[in-house]
């Protein structure tokens, strides 16, 4: 037998694949690519490994040794969205093993048996939509009316939700099937009842499905000068955006067979008392919808609370597209604060408070003028919201400057 002497002997104490565990846990639980590879990289030196990285959101590549000498390693993964809950226990065991608490072998064990923790019961998701809808309709401007078929419209788009888990081939037009039929239910009922403002309804119901996060993390990564990620990244939300447009105004034509177009509506102005009420229930829904744990809820109805207030102060004083920037700012200190004081990862915090500031809606209404052919609106409407997470980003990228978070290694 031929002994080739140009290969790298096999590593015997588990570093390597500890790492190789680590990657994937961080990227399923949705990590952006340009944070995924940094704190591979600072694992790897504090393992007294030579490791290279390249990720994107659908494979991770991990070289490890010198070019004549290199181990590489591809895997497989697929975008997912965050899971706090799995984020805060892959860099508990991340921090163990860096702090000689465990061994790398050991510490891949524990990585592993992250990934038979269940999801959040079926009940407990749906409900997470409803308070989500419900708290989106508030927020943009509605009424008593409004709120409630948004929950309705949320209800539905939840109960999809459920069902695609089920059926996996559905998966693909998810999206254009619930705005379908949100479109098509909420569009009804207007029609039917009047006094009902079904634009904002609509984009309440599907609000969930709206990928202003995605949009944001893109802008992210190409800042920070990961062109491929970001862009892949960007051209999923983009075609998130037309599945959702797509099916919007599919629903809406179908409603229009049937009864004739509701007319102009004067949503009635809830008590301002409510908005508090919209942030709760916004927060206690992302907390469900991101499975964070439940000793973090509380941070995350704060950094709802820090980024409505900061992002209302800032536009008071400086205008809407500053104040977001303002409120992002605030916001990426609060969190890295957070993150140094308890040692649990920022994005515990951050993720939920960028989710009440992302441009998601304005995106969608961008795509439903152009499909109705409202060219100037739609432009319009897209270079607000690339302008608005372009904000958000410049206050993250700021924040993290001034007072970063509290790193892994």
């Amino acid at each position: 037998m031929t002994v080739r002497h140009d290969l790298p002997p096999p590593e015997p104490d588990g570093r390597i694949a500890f790492i190789l565990s680590l990657a994937r846990a961080l990227h399923e639980s949705g990590h952006a690519t340009h944070r995924l590879e940094t704190a591979l990289e600072a694992t790897s030196r504090h393992l007294g490994l030579i490791g290279q990285y390249f990720a994107t959101p659908t494979s991770i590549f991990a070289s490890f040794g010198t070019a004549e000498r290199q181990q590489t390693f591809m895997l497989r993964t697929n975008p997912t969205p965050p899971d706090l809950g799995k984020l805060v226990r892959t860099t508990e065991v991340a921090r163990a093993v860096l702090e000689g608490r465990l061994k790398p072998d050991e510490g891949t064990g524990k990585l592993d048996d992250l990934k038979a923790v269940p999801p959040p019961p079926v009940w407990a998701t749906i409900i997470a939509f409803v308070l989500a809808s419900a708290a989106a309709a508030r927020f943009l401007g509605g009424g008593f009316n409004e709120v409630a078929l948004a929950a309705a419209a949320g209800l539905a788009t939840g109960s999809l939700a459920m069902l695609v888990r089920r059926l996996p081939n559905l998966r693909g037009v998810y999206e254009l099937l619930a705005a379908a039929t949100c479109s098509f239910g909420v569009g009804a009922v207007g029609a039917m009842f009047g006094r009902i403002s079904i634009p904002i309804a609509t984009l309440a119901g599907l609000i969930v499905l709206v990928p202003g996060l995605t949009l944001t993390t893109a802008i992210a990564e190409l800042a920070n000068g990961h062109l491929t990620a970001g862009t892949s990244r960007m051209a999923s939300a983009f075609m998130t955006f037309i599945g959702i447009g797509f099916g919007v105004a599919l629903g809406g034509r179908l409603v229009a067979v049937g009864w004739r177009p509701a007319g102009p509506v004067t949503v009635a102005a809830m008590p301002e008392w409510t908005i508090w009420l919209a942030l709760l229930a916004s927060a206690l829904a992302f907390a469900i919808l991101l499975r964070a744990d439940r000793s973090d809820w509380g941070w995350i109805v704060a950094a709802g609370v820090v980024a409505y207030l900061a992002t209302g102060l800032g536009s008071a004083l400086l205008g809407g597209d500053l104040g977001v920037f303002v409120g992002a700012l605030t916001l990426g200190l609060v969190s890295n604060g957070f993150s140094r004081r308890t040692g649990r990862p920022s994005a515990v915090m951050l993720v939920p408070g960028l989710l009440t500031l992302v441009p998601g809606s304005v995106g969608f209404r961008s795509i439903t003028a152009l499909l109705e052919s409202q060219v100037v609106t739609g432009i319009d409407a897209a270079f607000t919201m690339v302008l608005t997470a372009v904000s958000l980003v410049a206050g993250l990228l700021t924040s993290a400057a001034v007072y970063p978070e509290r790193p892994l290694a």
